[in-house]
């Protein structure tokens, strides 16, 4: 369906035969009530390991963030076997296959729309969807027929859709982490709004 990505992965695979370097699958339980849908495989993250946000700055701080909130169990070691499970959580992206420079195009989200909106409609409990960024928060609404420009992405926004709400953050990528656009503290900010605890 992506044929630049398609191209991209065969190249990873003979510069990296060792990576998982396929269409990286959902983690965390179907029954869950939160789905977090992030941008897009990291080379040497997801589609290196075969797991969301593993491998990569940004599992380091969403999964003990996880853990902190009730929604994970165990360490995180950064590798699939480590033995974390979810709990009433479910990961996946908006583009499952890893893009080149980290940037998928619009018709690369768009084609990937189909999956993600099979992916929300086989979560019978859903309650909430968490936007990892802007291009997740676009893809979301886009694989649901919803206008972006009805529900105006913010950090810590809010937005009812039919039968679930839509949650929005920054990225926890190490250029918003870095830049201090995302505080550890502004991310966990966003589970007190989704759990409604107090800070």
């Amino acid at each position: 369906m992506c044929p630049r990505l398609a191209e991209f992965r065969a190249a990873n695979r003979t510069a990296h035969p060792d990576f998982f370097n396929r269409p990286v699958p959902a983690f965390g339980p179907l029954d869950a009530k939160m789905l977090i849908v992030g941008l897009a495989p990291g080379l040497k993250g997801a589609n290196r390991t075969g797991r969301p946000f593993t491998g990569d700055y940004a599992g380091d701080l969403l999964y003990p963030t996880l853990i902190k909130f009730g929604f994970a169990k165990g360490r995180f070691g950064a590798d699939p076997d480590d033995g974390l499970t979810l709990e009433n959580c479910r990961i996946t992206n908006a583009v499952r296959c890893v893009p080149p420079a980290n940037k998928p195009i619009g018709a690369e989200v768009r084609a990937c729309g189909e999956f993600l909106a099979a992916e929300i409609a086989a979560m019978p409990n859903l309650e909430t969807v968490l936007a990892l960024g802007s291009l997740a928060h676009g893809a979301i609404l886009a694989s649901l027929g919803l206008r972006k420009s009805a529900y105006k992405f913010g950090h810590a926004a809010e937005h009812p859709l039919p039968g679930y709400r839509l949650v929005n953050s920054y990225h926890c990528s190490r250029y918003n982490t870095n830049t201090g656009r995302l505080t550890p503290e502004m991310f966990e900010d966003v589970f007190r709004l989704i759990t409604g605890t107090a800070g």
